[in-house]
């Protein structure tokens, strides 16, 4: 049987970064629209049973309870915290039930704590969140497809290998003391800071930053490597950046909103080379400031291409075609 998952972040797009910035809310209203696509273009392909959490908005179950699918649907419930915890233990049951899909409503942040408990599985991440480079911008019907689509492939003798439609996401590997966690597209080494505050970053405050992507058509920390030097999903390496008396321009740090950084130095950083990031200061991942670092006991972070696959949106729906899956 064919399962797929579909993950949503109630929270996400949601937060003080948004308004802080000039970018609008992501409504339940919308999101529950997007399951209801996603659940539509999966059924459509062909997949066996459809899995959905039990969350305080009732965003999925609200969003299917009036729809006719052939696939099953299947609902998991978790004690809410109403934290990442809440996310990864559904993807703990998700992943336990036999989903090998998983499509992600949310941004980097959701998606952190998705690949923070399980790396094997095949992610198909949209964007809803505040700072948003790892998810992107695709019409839930067809990431529903592509989720089916990818559920499906070796199950059939049609079917072809996983690695020729799509490829294993960058994952920084951080290890602090006994203590380890990931990032997915930034780490970054904030001066003057606290754990937990929410409000975008401070340019000022900014240290060094070791980038999986730097891409100057980003937001957020991103484009602040890649206005100096591109480094993409596809490229096997990062970028580690640092802050201080150096070039100093204009740069988006949070969506509508734009302050001045200052950049001395940039080196591209290959896989499994380790970088070392120390007190003081507080290191935040993804956007979210979760460590204040103690001295002597240094963020050791190293770059691989471990994560999740994310597929490759044209190549599955061609191969899709192909094979007689969908179309005539």
């Amino acid at each position: 049987m064919t399962k797929i998952g579909i993950c949503v972040n109630p929270m996400s797009g949601r937060d003080v970064r948004r308004l802080a910035g000039r970018a609008s809310n992501m409504t339940h209203e919308l999101k529950r629209d997007m399951v209801a696509r996603i659940a539509v273009g999966a059924d459509a392909v062909g997949v066996d049973e459809i899995y959905i959490a039990q969350e305080p908005f009732n965003i999925s179950n609200r969003a299917l309870e009036h729809i006719s699918l052939k696939a099953r649907l299947r609902t998991v419930q978790i004690p809410i915290t109403h934290s990442a915890v809440d996310t990864e233990r559904i993807i703990e049951n998700f992943v336990d039930a036999g989903c090998t899909s998983i499509v992600s409503i949310g941004g980097d942040g959701t998606n952190r704590a998705i690949i923070r408990q399980c790396r094997e599985i095949t992610l198909v991440p949209l964007s809803t969140g505040t700072n948003n480079v790892f998810p992107v911008m695709l019409e839930p019907t067809t990431a529903g497809m592509v989720a089916a689509i990818a559920a499906q492939l070796g199950k059939t003798d049609r079917g072809i290998k996983l690695e020729t439609l799509g490829q294993r996401c960058k994952v920084i590997d951080i290890q602090i003391g006994p203590v380890s966690d990931l990032a997915l597209i930034d780490a970054v080494l904030l001066i003057n800071d606290t754990v937990g505050n929410l409000l975008p970053f401070e340019p000022k405050c900014l240290s060094r930053m070791l980038l999986t992507r730097a891409e100057p058509d980003a937001v957020g920390m991103s484009p602040i490597g890649g206005y100096n030097k591109r480094v993409e999903a596809n490229d096997n390496s990062g970028l580690l950046v640092e802050l201080g008396a150096g070039r100093k321009f204009m740069a988006p740090v949070s969506p509508g909103l734009f302050g001045e950084v200052s950049v001395s130095a940039t080196q591209v950083v290959e896989f499994d080379q380790e970088v070392i990031f120390e007190a003081p200061g507080v290191l935040a991942l993804d956007g979210d400031r979760d460590y204040t670092l103690s001295t002597g006991v240094p963020a050791r972070m190293t770059i691989t291409r471990s994560g999740p696959y994310i597929m490759d949106v044209r190549r599955t729906m061609q191969h899709a075609v192909d094979i007689g899956m969908i179309g005539a």
